[in-house]
């Protein structure tokens, strides 16, 4: 877990350190943006809607507090459902200059590697198609949650874990995709390496409730598996907390 979080960490240092992946990243910059704004305002009403449904209307003191617990559970739902949204759509929108992000940062680590030369539309269509397991998987997590939809505690965890498990596979896209790694080899890699993925994955999805941070998540976690290399290189170590 702690490998998956120095991971991410190290490929965001690089992300600014070095000025030919700036030089990407200023590229998508507006576009990034511009997808967490809107997603922004839509987490705002969905976290009103949920708290209108959840806190309980009555006089004695105690209702004030869990009015307060269901609030910060219908705002934790919302911002992750936020996260899982941008994510999804920013990987398909900007699947070329995340591609590019991730040959330039191989060329660095002095890893022979070519630069994906399909169009925008296929590259973006790839991406999308991509995601259909992986958000399939998701939904069936949803299915559990909402089980537990009057029990927002119990609800948001199994949310929250769902939602880790969903953003690895897209952050993992581009550099699998440009390993040409089908989604077994994938689920393979993310089940043998869980430890790794789990931290990888929770960090990604802790910043990205960072406002103006957020942004920077996805090229970020794209540089960072870039310059890991190919997945079957995590060592042994990323098994174990």
């Amino acid at each position: 877990m702690i490998q998956g979080i120095f991971t991410f960490f190290s490929g965001f240092l690089m992300m600014w350190q070095e000025a030919s992946l700036r030089a990407v990243l200023w590229r998508m910059l507006g576009l990034l943006a511009g997808l967490m704004l809107v997603l922004m305002l839509g987490v705002f009403f969905f976290a009103d809607y949920l708290a209108s449904i959840w806190i309980p209307e009555g006089d004695a003191w105690y209702w004030m507090v869990v009015g307060y617990i269901a609030s910060f559970f219908a705002g934790l739902l919302s911002v992750v459902v936020g996260a899982v949204a941008f994510v999804a759509l920013a990987s398909a929108a900007a699947a070329p200059w995340l591609d590019t992000l991730a040959f330039r940062t191989e060329k660095i680590m002095g890893i022979a590697t070519v630069e994906n030369d399909a169009s925008w539309a296929n590259q973006a269509l790839a991406a999308m198609i991509n995601s259909i397991r992986p958000l399939l998987g998701l939904l069936l997590w949803g299915l559990l949650a909402l089980v537990f939809f009057w029990f927002p505690p119990l609800m948001a965890l199994i949310w929250t874990y769902g939602s880790i498990q969903f953003l690895n596979y897209e952050l993992f896209d581009t550099q699998a995709s440009r390993k040409d790694l089908k989604f077994k080899v994938r689920q393979q890699n993310m089940k043998e390496q869980r430890w790794f993925w789990l931290g990888f994955g929770g960090i990604s999805l802790l910043l990205m409730a960072v406002p103006i941070l957020n942004i920077f998540v996805l090229p970020a976690a794209v540089v960072a598996l870039a310059k890991k290399g190919h997945p079957e290189s995590l060592s042994p170590a990323a098994e174990k907390i």
